[in-house]
C-alpha cells in the first residue's frame, strides 16, 4: 500500500509524462521490495483504475477522468488541491440528487423511518460539541432519507460515495456554529417529510445543501438569491 500511495503521488506529479508507469521490475529496483511486493502494487493501481496491464506486460497510466475516485484509499493518497476539486464535484452530485430524493421520500416514508429520522435530530443536538460523533449521524440521516425513497440504484450511488460525503461534511461542521446550522437544517427537512410535502422537502434538502457550499467553499452558492 506504501508503495502505491508514493506511485499514486508521483503520477498525479506528472513524473510519467509518456504515460508508461513502472514495470514490476523496475518497481523492484526503485523501491528495493520483492517481486511478490511489486506485483501486488500494480494489482491495488489497477483495482483503482489508475493503470492498466497491456500486452507484454507494459503497465500504463490511465486517464484521471477514469480513476475510482469513489474509493477512500485513492482518496486518502491525492493532494488536497485534487481533494477539494473533488468535494465541489460531489456537491454537484448532491444538488442533483438529494433534492429529488428528498421529495421522493417525502410521499413513501414510512413512521418507523420517521422515528429514526427524529431519534437521530435528538442525538445531533446533543452532539453538536462531538464533530466526529456528529458526522455519523448527520450522514445516516441522509441515508435514511435515500433508503425512504426506494431507489435502490440511487441508494447504492449515495452510498457508493459516503467516504467523499464524509471528507465533505468533516468541512462543513468543523465549525461548532455550522454544526447547530446543520441541525436546524434536518429539523426543516424533517418537518417537511413528516407533512409528506414533497415540495418543501425538496426546497428545504436545496437550502441546506446551499449553505454546505458556502461552508466548503467560502462563498454564496451560484444558485442562491442575491
Amino acid at each position: 500500500m506504501q508503495v502505491a500511495a508514493r506511485l499514486t503521488r508521483q503520477i498525479v506529479a506528472g513524473e510519467f509524462p509518456d504515460g508508461r508507469a513502472p514495470s514490476e521490475l523496475e518497481i523492484c529496483q526503485e523501491f528495493g521490495v520483492s517481486r511478490v511486493v511489486a506485483r501486488e502494487t500494480i494489482k491495488i493501481l489497477a483495482s483503482l483504475d489508475i493503470v492498466d496491464v497491456a500486452q507484454g506486460r507494459r503497465v500504463v497510466v490511465r486517464p484521471r477522468d477514469e480513476w475510482d475516485y469513489l474509493s477512500p484509499q485513492l482518496l486518502e493518497w491525492l493532494p488536497d488541491e485534487l481533494v477539494e476539486e473533488l468535494l465541489r464535484e460531489l456537491h454537484g452530485m448532491r444538488m442533483l440528487l438529494e433534492p429529488e430524493l428528498a421529495a421522493m421520500a417525502a410521499g413513501m416514508v414510512t413512521e418507523q423511518t420517521l422515528a429514526r429520522m427524529r431519534e437521530a435530530l435528538d442525538r445531533m443536538a446533543t452532539l453538536e460539541d462531538e464533530p466526529d460523533r456528529y458526522l455519523e449521524v448527520d450522514q445516516e440521516f441522509h441515508m435514511e432519507i435515500c433508503r425512504a425513497a426506494d431507489n435502490r440504484i440511487l441508494d447504492r450511488i449515495m452510498y457508493s460515495a459516503r467516504w467523499l460525503g464524509t471528507a465533505s461534511r468533516r468541512i462543513t461542521n468543523e465549525d461548532p456554529a455550522g454544526r447547530r446550522r446543520a441541525t436546524a437544517d434536518h429539523t426543516r427537512i424533517y418537518a417537511a417529510l413528516a407533512a409528506r410535502d414533497a415540495a418543501a422537502a425538496r426546497a428545504a434538502m436545496q437550502f441546506h445543501l446551499r449553505a454546505n457550499y458556502s461552508a466548503l467553499t467560502g462563498r454564496d452558492h451560484p444558485e442562491a438569491p442575491a
